[in-house]
């Protein structure tokens, strides 16, 4: 019998390993997607003797060729049914001092690259009438006040997009998931050039394992808008409801436990 098999974009370290981990655990093989050969090939062998047959795509996103590869794997592999869209970058510039360059590296990464996967995706989804595509959004997407502007946008625009594209991806037979989560321990902070504990209190941090958890949860029930995060994120889940009528869709916060 055949594996399901997933794609995973930013699959080298942080929510997208431990989304590889979890799935192979589930029965999916792997697509890791990554600019570090290195440490894909060392989750690749870890997958592996997890029973999970895992290929290693090298891809700098920020690329357009590079985009090509991946859409064609997209597109051409026919077993591939689950697509996380989940490669970022983010940065702490002040507002109006986001440099040029970093303007443009999250717009390639974050819209760019994320929107022409999610559509091909899409494309190959629709043609099978089958498949799952969770798009990695950001809790800044509703409340973009709370970080860099840039940033906070673009994952405002992949709401956006991944709102739009709903209906028709469920008419064929397709499963769309946003996750919006808060704060979460992983490189994208370092990356980004300061410490999360700096400017985040510990307790508002989320452990990365329990919210992907939350997130996979979300989709088993449904909700095509998953916060998984802090309780005052359930704020935000509340208002975005009461805004977009969506209440039944969104997440009831399944993670806030651990922190009342």
């Amino acid at each position: 019998m055949t594996r399901p098999k997933a794609l995973i974009t930013g699959a080298s370290t942080g929510i997208g390993k431990a989304y590889a981990q979890k799935l192979a655990r589930r029965g999916y093989d792997l697509v890791l997607v990554a600019r570090d050969r290195a440490r894909l090939e060392a989750l690749a062998g870890e997958l592996r003797q997890a029973g999970a047959e895992s290929e290693v795509l090298v891809a700098d996103l920020t690329q357009s060729a590079d985009v090509a590869r991946v859409e064609r794997k997209l597109e051409s592999d026919a077993v591939i049914s689950f697509f996380l869209n989940n490669a970022g970058i983010a940065t702490v510039e002040p507002q109006l001092k986001t440099s040029v360059e970093t303007i443009e590296k999250i717009i390639a990464l974050n819209v760019t690259a994320a929107t022409r996967l999610m559509l091909a995706a899409g494309r190959a989804f629709v043609a099978e009438k089958r498949g799952t595509i969770v798009n990695m959004a950001s809790a800044v997407a509703v409340n973009p006040e709370r970080f860099n502007g840039v940033y906070g946008g673009s994952k405002a625009f992949m709401l956006a997009l991944s709102q739009a594209l709903t209906r028709e991806l469920n008419a064929n037979g397709v499963i769309i998931q946003t996750v919006l989560p808060g704060a979460t321990r992983t490189e994208i902070w370092e990356r980004a050039g300061t410490d999360v504990d700096a400017i985040i209190l510990p307790e508002r941090i989320m452990d990365l394992d329990e919210m992907v958890d939350a997130a996979l949860k979300g989709l088993e029930l449904g909700e095509r808008i998953t916060i998984p995060s802090l309780p005052d994120a359930q704020d935000l889940a509340d208002a975005e409801s009461a805004r977009l009528k969506l209440a039944p869709n969104l997440s009831r916060n399944h993670a806030a436990a651990r922190y009342r």
